[in-house]
C-alpha cells in the first residue's frame, strides 16, 4: 500500500512538472546543442566520446569551477566572506595542491574513465539524442545520485577518520586546515578510489543515457568545490537545495577534524549527532556577535 502511494506521488509530481514544462518558452540553445551532439556522434566513436569526452568534461569543469574561489583571494571585498580569515591561501600550498591533482587526475582517475565505454556497453546505455532524458528527469536523477553518494561518503569518510587508519590515508586531505576550491580532490590515491566509488553507485542505479554521466560529474564537482571553497558567499544558488550543507559546514570539518562527515547534505550528521560540535560552535559565534553589537551600541 505504501509502495503504491509512493508511486502515485512520483507519477503526480512527474505530470505536474511536465505540465509546467509545456508552458515554458523553447530553449534557444536546444537546437545548437542538438546539432553539436549529433555532430559528435557522426564524427567520433563511442569509445572516444565516453573516454575523452568524460575526461574533457571533468577537467574543464573542475578547473573552471575553481576559478571564482581562486580569484576571490585577490579581491579585498571578498575577504569578509572568507570563513577562516586568519589562514589565507599561499602560492606554495596551491602549487603543491595543483601537482597532486594532476597526478590523481591522470594516473588514478583517467584509468577509471577509460572504463566508461565498457560500462555504457555492458548496461546498454544509449548515446543518441532521441534517447536523451528531459531536463527535469536529468535534474531528478542527479539529485538521486547526490543522495546515494552522500550516504556512501558519510559512512566511509567517518571510517577514514578512525584513529587506526586516519594517518595512512585521509590525513593527506587534511593537510589544509583552511580549504580552498582546488583542494576538493586533493587526496591520497586510495581515498580517491574509496570515496570516489560512491560517485558510480547512483550512475548504476539511474543512468539511462550517457549525458547523465556528464551532468552528474558537473553537479558533483560544483558541490565539492563549493564546500571546499573557504568562502561563504551570500546568494549562492546551491543554498536553494534542501538540506544542503555548504561551505561553512564542511569548512568546520577541516578546522575541527571531528564531525560534519557528510559531503552534500546535513541529515546523516544530524541523525548520528556528529554535527553537535558544529552546532555548539555556531551558538558560540552568535553569542560573540551579540556581545560585539552590544559593545558597539
Amino acid at each position: 500500500m505504501a509502495m503504491n502511494d509512493s508511486v502515485n506521488i512520483l507519477n503526480s509530481a512527474y505530470l505536474a512538472v511536465e505540465y509546467i514544462d509545456s508552458f515554458l518558452p523553447d530553449n534557444p540553445l536546444q537546437q545548437p546543442f542538438k546539432n553539436a551532439w549529433n555532430y559528435m556522434l557522426d564524427n567520433y566513436t563511442k569509445f572516444q566520446i565516453a573516454t575523452w569526452g568524460s575526461l574533457l568534461v571533468h577537467e574543464a569543469s573542475y578547473f573552471l569551477l575553481c576559478v571564482p574561489g581562486f580569484v576571490f583571494q585577490f579581491i579585498p571585498y571578498m575577504q569578509k566572506y572568507k570563513i577562516q580569515q586568519d589562514k589565507p591561501e599561499t602560492w606554495e600550498k596551491q602549487w603543491k595542491c595543483f601537482k597532486t591533482l594532476l597526478f590523481n587526475h591522470f594516473f588514478i582517475q583517467l584509468p577509471l574513465i577509460c572504463g566508461t565505454y565498457y560500462f555504457t556497453e555492458y548496461f546498454n546505455i544509449p548515446y543518441e539524442w532521441e534517447e536523451m532524458p528531459r531536463w527535469y528527469i536529468l535534474l531528478a536523477q542527479c539529485f538521486g545520485c547526490a543522495v546515494i553518494e552522500d550516504a556512501w561518503h558519510y559512512f566511509l569518510h567517518r571510517l577514514l577518520h578512525h584513529k587506526r587508519i586516519y594517518k595512512y590515508i585521509h590525513k593527506v586531505h587534511h593537510e589544509f586546515v583552511a580549504p580552498f576550491g582546488m583542494q576538493a580532490e586533493y587526496a591520497h590515491p586510495l581515498e580517491t578510489l574509496i570515496l570516489g566509488a560512491g560517485f558510480f553507485i547512483g550512475i548504476v542505479v539511474f543512468c539511462n543515457h550517457v549525458v547523465l554521466l556528464w551532468a552528474w560529474v558537473i553537479c558533483r564537482l560544483m558541490e565539492t568545490i563549493d564546500v571546499h571553497s573557504g568562502y561563504d558567499v551570500p546568494l549562492n544558488p546551491l543554498h536553494l537545495v534542501p538540506f544542503y550543507a555548504g561551505a561553512r559546514f564542511h569548512d568546520f570539518h577541516h578546522m575541527n577534524f571531528i564531525g560534519n562527515y557528510a559531503s552534500t547534505f546535513t541529515w546523516w550528521d544530524r541523525i548520528f549527532g556528529t554535527d553537535s560540535q558544529f552546532i555548539a560552535y555556531k551558538e558560540k559565534e552568535k553569542k560573540q556577535q551579540l556581545l560585539k553589537k552590544k559593545k558597539a551600541n
